[in-house]
């Protein structure tokens, strides 16, 4: 496991890395600061982020963001702030884990370890979602097609879902790739 470390105090962090290496994580290059982070994500590639800060500042949080959004990967934070405003947004941001006071080596693996999971849900889940979104919209489009059908053709619903079916597979492409040639040949056509 690659770990990329972003170190936004002042404090030495000698003792963390040795207690990652000793646990068989492989340690990136530091990052000093939470701006290089996207940068830095994009060439070292990690397979996890740990960020060590007094209290996460709103651009270290602002680069969480972004980076969770181009390049999501599981984010422990250790810090000294127990705010639960800072919390929720550390978490909004794409923070997995957020741990207050401090950071004990010999609690780094058991947190890494559950950030790693949670990350891994939390990443089905996603997946599931835009699965289940894809659905929604083709099963509107499909709708939206069958109404044209049936406005225009004048057929039952089951007629022209028969007949987009039908296209579909004298065509090999899926059914809600065939309302949305209807549909756009309706909207070309009006």
């Amino acid at each position: 496991m690659r770990v990329l470390l972003i170190n936004d105090t002042d404090k030495p962090i000698g003792e963390l890395c040795q207690a990652l290496t000793e646990s068989g994580y492989e340690v990136l290059p530091l990052v000093a600061t939470s701006r290089a982070l996207s940068e830095a994500v994009k060439l070292q590639k990690p397979d996890i982020v740990i960020v060590d800060t007094e209290s996460p500042s709103r651009d270290t949080l602002e680069q969480l963001a972004l980076m969770y959004d181009a390049a999501p990967r599981p984010v422990v934070m250790f810090s000294h702030d127990a705010d639960q405003h800072l919390i929720s947004a550390a978490v909004g941001a794409g923070v997995t884990t957020y741990v207050v006071d401090g950071l004990a080596p010999e609690r780094l693996a058991p947190i890494l370890t559950v950030a790693l999971a949670r990350f891994a849900a939390e990443s089905k889940l996603r997946q599931r979602l835009a699965s289940v979104e894809n659905e929604l919209a083709d099963r509107k489009v499909i709708d939206r097609a069958k109404g044209l059908l049936m406005d225009k053709r004048k057929m039952s619903e089951a007629e022209a879902y028969e007949t987009l079916r039908n296209q579909s597979m004298k065509q090999g492409l899926k059914i809600a790739e065939i309302a949305r040639q209807i549909i756009a040949m309706a909207d070309l056509l009006t």
